[in-house]
């Protein structure tokens, strides 16, 4: 099996909309290796054949910084999901995730995401094929993001298990339900269950909101690695702990619109994705320490 490439134990979640290049290489450019250990892509969609190579170059970007940047799919098609790995080795990813997690109605109409969640025999399967075909890249592992369960976590533990036994170098459990999306309530009781069921590592997702956070979940759950999403769209320091000025906030998000501009050439989208990040912002006290969700209507 092969080691995880991790610099620290804090990753940066893969969120679609959000850690394409643009956003992502401002993270990882704002925090050193020894505190944001890893990223994500957003995922990338599989359907019915394998993802073009010039798909994969696009989300992974030109950048590559100490800290690796994962590259994760999404579908339930194993020969296309095996053969779009394999081409992302070799492609240069130095991991692959799997996103069995995702609760948006397209994934769930294409039987994909966490619509898996309730066929755990299925998910070993893409997982399984997933890691042959990465096996003539032996320093390239496999990983899994799963969900707590669909309607409820009864079948946790066999999730995580069938993650296991398909393969995977890594789990990463989102402590929350298909159901109940991105409530704000996050049950860590589910990470410590999963971490109690499997043997690979397990990395916990959900209920991050502050740095001290960090290391209150590794403690409290007994995972090796924490994964942050939405509080670092509100706090891009937030891996490092470091505190910021409101200029150096502000300098981030005048960043932020010109790569977006400059990688669409639309305004417009660039307008959107800013106002969606200001719906979290903390960052720099801008907004008295509050979401600045004035600036996003």
């Amino acid at each position: 099996m092969p080691a995880l490439p991790f610099t620290a134990p804090a990753l940066l979640a893969p969120m679609e909309g959000v850690t394409e290049p643009c956003f992502r290489e401002l993270v990882l450019a704002r925090n050193p290796p020894a505190a944001l250990g890893g990223a994500f892509t957003e995922f990338v969609r599989v359907v019915s054949v394998p993802v073009p190579r010039r798909v994969l170059a696009a989300h992974l970007g030109p950048t590559r910084f100490p800290a690796p940047v994962g590259l994760q799919l999404m579908g339930s098609n194993i020969p296309a999901m095996a053969e779009s790995a394999r081409r992302a080795a070799e492609f240069g990813a130095p991991l692959v995730d799997l996103n069995f997690g995702c609760p948006a109605k397209g994934a769930l109409r294409g039987c994909a995401g966490s619509a898996l969640l309730d066929e755990p025999h299925k998910i070993e399967a893409l997982v399984a094929a997933c890691v042959r075909a990465l096996a003539g890249f032996a320093r390239v592992p496999l990983t899994a993001k799963i969900r707590a369960g669909t309607t409820d976590d009864s079948r946790l533990e066999e999730i995580a298990r069938a993650v296991e036994q398909g393969g995977a170098s890594l789990l990463t459990v989102h402590c929350r339900t298909r159901v109940e999306a991105y409530r704000d309530t996050a049950d860590w009781e589910r990470l410590r269950r999963a971490v109690a069921a499997v043997t690979i590592p397990v990395c916990g997702n959900g209920g991050v909101r502050v740095h001290a956070d960090l290391a209150r979940l590794r403690r409290d759950t007994g995972c090796a690695y924490v994964m942050v999403g939405r509080a670092a769209l509100g706090d891009p320091w937030i891996l490092s702990g470091e505190r910021v000025t409101r200029t150096e906030a502000a300098r981030f998000l005048a960043a932020y619109a010109e790569r977006l501009r400059a990688s669409s050439g639309s305004d417009r989208r660039c307008a959107g994705r800013i106002k969606q990040l200001l719906r979290y912002w903390t960052a720099g006290d801008l907004c008295g320490g509050e979401p600045a969700r004035w600036l996003a209507l």
